[in-house]
């Protein structure tokens, strides 16, 4: 396995692969690594010759009051689950490689950016889109691969490469849980176990409002309440929005039929190091 921070590097050293005819999968990720990013791996190498990992906690997805410099940089060990699961090459940046002196082009993920976390986190997804922009320009993948746990961002990364004709593939893998059912996160080395424990019933009640919605319950209004008083039961969480949306357009629809996706966002309000970041899921009924 080879790493590097340089983009020339990267640029070179797929050149190689494509000139022995080789395929290519791209796995963007802010390190922090867990089984949830090694299961995006193992999908790339099952479909791909080669595959890169790359790794930069970009700081124009992050807001003035979020965790940028506290988020977790764990990278020896990230390094060492990578090279245990066969990854080719590690792409790990600097921000003044990412973003040089003068740096002013940007891009903007518009309306789709501005719903849900969008509303929540302004500019977010316009940071999202522009790293990932350069990521896929500067690895040129066949196939660049995110996790389903993050919804929003996979479609907005969807249409950023359809109206920009980008040349690369998106593909979207199921979520990774927790025996418990939480949504592998590298936010989750925050919780206590209490908190981790409580952080549980956001999954549980995306399986509950499923079973409504199944039984033909379509009330997103009356789901949406009662999923929040689960959430919030333990006094750990609180609920930012629960959201019954259109799979593709991510718009509220009026009612809660399949298809249908149930978008849930909560903040830890417990004092301690998880406290007031964002916990994040969702679930597709089909």
């Amino acid at each position: 396995m080879k790493t590097t921070r340089s983009i020339a590097a990267v640029r070179s050293e797929v050149a190689k692969w494509r000139r022995l005819g080789l395929s290519a999968g791209l796995v963007p990720t802010m390190g922090a690594l867990h089984a949830g990013h090694m299961a995006l791996v193992y999908r790339s190498r099952q479909t791909h010759d080669r595959t890169v990992v790359s790794i930069f906690v970009n700081p124009t997805q992050f807001g003035p009051k979020e965790d940028y410099s506290k988020y977790p940089r764990t990278w020896e060990s990230d390094r060492d689950l990578c090279e245990d699961a066969g990854v080719d090459l590690i792409f790990a940046p600097t921000a003044p490689t990412m973003y040089p002196d003068g740096f002013a082009t940007s891009i903007k993920a518009g309306h789709l950016g501005d719903l849900w976390e969008g509303a929540a986190r302004p500019g977010h997804f316009d940071g999202v889109a522009t790293v990932v922009a350069k990521l896929l320009s500067i690895v040129t993948p066949d196939t660049a691969i995110f996790g389903q746990k993050d919804l929003q961002q996979t479609v907005v990364i969807k249409r950023m490469v359809s109206d920009l004709n980008l040349p690369v593939r998106i593909a979207v893998a199921p979520t990774v849980r927790e025996p418990g059912g939480l949504a592998m996160s590298s936010r989750n080395a925050y919780l206590d176990l209490l908190s981790r424990t409580d952080a549980q019933s956001i999954y549980r009640s995306l399986k509950w409002a499923e079973k409504q919605v199944r039984s033909g319950v379509t009330s997103d209004t009356r789901l949406a309440r009662e999923m929040s008083k689960q959430i919030e039961t333990g006094k750990r969480f609180k609920v930012d929005y629960i959201g019954f949306c259109d799979t593709e357009s991510l718009e509220k629809k009026k009612a809660a039929k399949p298809p249908v996706v149930i978008l849930v966002a909560a903040k830890c309000v417990v004092k301690g190091p998880a406290y007031n970041r964002r916990y994040i899921d969702n679930l597709i009924i089909r």
